[in-house]
Formats: C-alpha cells, sequence, structure tokens
C-alpha cells in the first residue's frame, strides 16, 4: 500500500561514538550502531524488510553485503548508496521512498566510514573529478576559496569563522559521542596554524570513523511502537556538476545545490519562514565559512548576513535556529558515508526531547543538510518534525 512521504516516520535511531575508532572495524561499528537502533525502536531484525547503506569510498565497503554480513540481513534488498558526503542522506532519502512507494513496511537507512586507517593526511581525494581540471584541489582550498569573496563583498571577518567554531565545540563538548569533546576560544582559533589560505587547523572538520543508523515505517505502525515517533516533513536533493568551480556564474557566495535542495524540502514541507519555523538544525560544517554560507542558503538570514548571525548568538543552541547542537562536523569530524544519518539521528533525538548533550528546549521542527563534493556538487536537505506539532 502506497502512501504519502508526509506519513513516513522515525520510530528508531542508533549511533557508535566517532572519532578514531582505531580498536573498531567497519562491521563493529555498524553493529553498535543499528542494534542501538533496534533497541530503540522496539523491532527485531527480521522485522526489517529493506536497506539502504552509504558508504562513500570502496576501501569502507561495496555492495549491500557489507551491511547484509555484520547484521546477517540476508535475502532481502539492500542498496549501496554513493553520492559524495551526502551518500549516508541519500541512503535516508531512498528508504523513505521505498517505504512511500508502498513495496515496504518497515525499512533501515545506514551510512558507515571508516577513514582513519588510511595513508596520508586529510581526506582521500583520488577519483574526485576530471583528473587534470582538478588535479591537486582539497576540500580546504575548495571551499576556502569561499572566504576572501565573503570578506570582499560583505565584510566578513576570521573573527566571524572563529565564532562558528567556538559555537560548535561548545555544543560538542557536551556529547558523549563526539570525536572532540573539548571548547576552544576565539583566540585559540584565529591563532591555529593555517591548513590551506585563509582557513586554520580550528576552521576545519577533521576525518574519522562512525556509523550510524535509523528504522523507518509509516506513521500508522509507528503508533504501534511508540508515541514520540518524529514524521518526514519534506525532502530536496540537488545535484549539479564535477566541474562547479568552472562555472563561469560560480561565484563562491552560495553552495548552489543547497538553495535548490532547501526549495524543494521547503515547499514540501510547507516552510515559509525557516528562521522562524524550524527550531534546530544539524549543518554541513565541513569548514567554518561552509557554515555561514549555509545560515543564508537555507533562509536562516538574508545574503551576506551569516557572519553577523553567529556572531550576534541567533546560531546558538537559545539562538533563533539551533545551529549544529551536536557540535556538528567540527566534533564528530566526518566519516563521509555516516555524516548524513548521524545528522537524521541528532534531529531525531532533539525532537524527542533526548538529545545527547545539548537540548533544544521544545524543539518542535528540525532540518537537515548535507552538502557533498569539492565546492558543493550536490546537497541533500531533510525537514522533519515531531508528531504533535501537527496535532
Amino acid at each position: 500500500m502506497s502512501c504519502s512521504l508526509h506519513d513516513i516516520a522515525v520510530i528508531g535511531v542508533g549511533a557508535c561514538k566517532f572519532g578514531e575508532n582505531f580498536d573498531l572495524d567497519v562491521e563493529s561499528m555498524l553493529v553498535a550502531a543499528a542494534y542501538e537502533a533496534y533497541e530503540d525502536a522496539g523491532v527485531r531484525p527480521e522485522d526489517i524488510q529493506a536497506a539502504w547503506i552509504g558508504i562513500q569510498y570502496p576501501f569502507t565497503g561495496l555492495s549491500g553485503a557489507t551491511l547484509a554480513d555484520p547484521l546477517k540481513l540476508y535475502h532481502i534488498p539492500i542498496t549501496h548508496t554513493e553520492n559524495y558526503c551526502v551518500s549516508g542522506l541519500d541512503s535516508f532519502r531512498n528508504a523513505c521512498l521505498g517505504v512511500a512507494s508502498g513495496m515496504y513496511d518497515m525499512v533501515m537507512a545506514a551510512g558507515v566510514e571508516k577513514l582513519t586507517d588510511q595513508a596520508g593526511r586529510g581526506l582521500p581525494t583520488a577519483g574526485f573529478g576530471h583528473p587534470v581540471l582538478l588535479r591537486g584541489l582539497t576540500a580546504p582550498s575548495a571551499f576556502g576559496l569561499a572566504f576572501p569573496q565573503h570578506a570582499r563583498k560583505y565584510g566578513t571577518t576570521k573573527e566571524d569563522l572563529a565564532h562558528v567554531a567556538v559555537k560548535n565545540h561548545y555544543n560538542g563538548a557536551a556529547h558523549p559521542k563526539a570525536h572532540f569533546r573539548r571548547e576552544v576560544t576565539l583566540e585559540q582559533v584565529m591563532k591555529a596554524p593555517i591548513v590551506s589560505g585563509p582557513l586554520g587547523l580550528l576552521d576545519c572538520c577533521a576525518i574519522s570513523d562512525g556509523a550510524a543508523a535509523v528504522i523507518i515505517t509509516r506513521r500508522e505502525i509507528a503508533r504501534r511502537y511508540r508515541d514520540d515517533y518524529v514524521v518526514l516533513r519534506g525532502l530536496g536533493l540537488s545535484v549539479f556538476s564535477n566541474l562547479l568551480p568552472f562555472d563561469p556564474d560560480f561565484d563562491y557566495l552560495t553552495w548552489i545545490p543547497t538553495v535548490k535542495a532547501a526549495k524543494m524540502a521547503y515547499e514540501m514541507a510547507g516552510i515559509e519562514n525557516p528562521r522562524k519555523e524550524i527550531d534546530c538544525a544539524e549543518v554541513h560544517d565541513c569548514f567554518t565559512i561552509t557554515e555561514i554560507l549555509n545560515y543564508e542558503d537555507l533562509g536562516f538570514c538574508a545574503k551576506g548576513e551569516g557572519g553577523r548571525f553567529v556572531r550576534e548568538g541567533h546560531a546558538s543552541i537559545d539562538g533563533d535556529v539551533a545551529v549544529n547542537p551536536s557540535g556538528g562536523l567540527k566534533c564528530f569530524g566526518h566519516p563521509i558515508g555516516a555524516t548524513g544519518c548521524r545528522m537524521v539521528y541528532e534531529i531525531t533525538r532533539q525532537l524527542q526531547g533526548r538529545a545527547e548533550g545539548r537540548q533544544r528546549e521544545g524543539a518542535k521542527t528540525g532540518l537537515v543538510h548535507n552538502l557533498g563534493g569539492l565546492g558543493g556538487v550536490v546537497c541533500g536537505v531533510a525537514v522533519l518534525s515531531s508528531e504533535d506539532r501537527y496535532r
């Protein structure tokens, strides 16, 4: 029986601790995340009829068997999704579509990545984009190009970037599953060693290991398992070009896929004023300048006002929109395939009033934003709400 995407409900979430998990392999992290999700939802492994797993890198895993083997979920459809940094959120999107199609009553979306065992520094970029045109381009250098443009046009300062790091580290210091659990000062961020161009060490998220899982069903079924299930309100996914830096209209002042994906999700959710209607958001803060552009592209503030938005506390846990109450990628790191599902995990728990770490009081509607590719090639956005928000 098919249903509307508005009838999709999240009934269970799980995640392992993120970090340098040298003592855990891919299978162990997936088992920890999935079994926490099973217990959270009150379901058994045999209740899962299909699954999707987000993985970016072949060295982490290939095919749905990466999930099937550790969980013994044999002989059901399991699909490996890969969409740059949006791989995990795309597994969630496809799982929601699978239930909405009527083919399945209960499914799992999961994501995993194991990065810290790899040699070298930073994010592995082999195979990203054109081998000649994009040769030598790294994530910090690609995203870092946005800061001088934003500074030149809007007066954004390095101190504005530092406010993002201070806020997120304040939030992440309270989260038991974060990779980095310590607060930082403006001075520490400003004086940190430069990684690439204007971005210092504390402006950049780290590579990490982690896994997360989400149990999804229809609302009528969700009522049998819990009263505080979370409902899907909107979904958006936008993919642009691997050669984005060569687009003559790209000015590094807007992550174009974010604007497009947010528009899709907001229209589906009926969101007209994101700043007033969204209580909390997990956004893709791979770099501090990225988060500032995210505020603007998601409609939390006008273009050019992102620096002031964070500087004046509007993105803090008690601000207009609590942005990255978990600590974000700055504190969890970015195990690519896992990040999107972890964001769903965080927002779900926020809307249920049981966040690990900082809780946004009275949160009823939350947003997940996942941005991927060098310079922002693909973006996914999901809007979730507590059920009592619509009673």
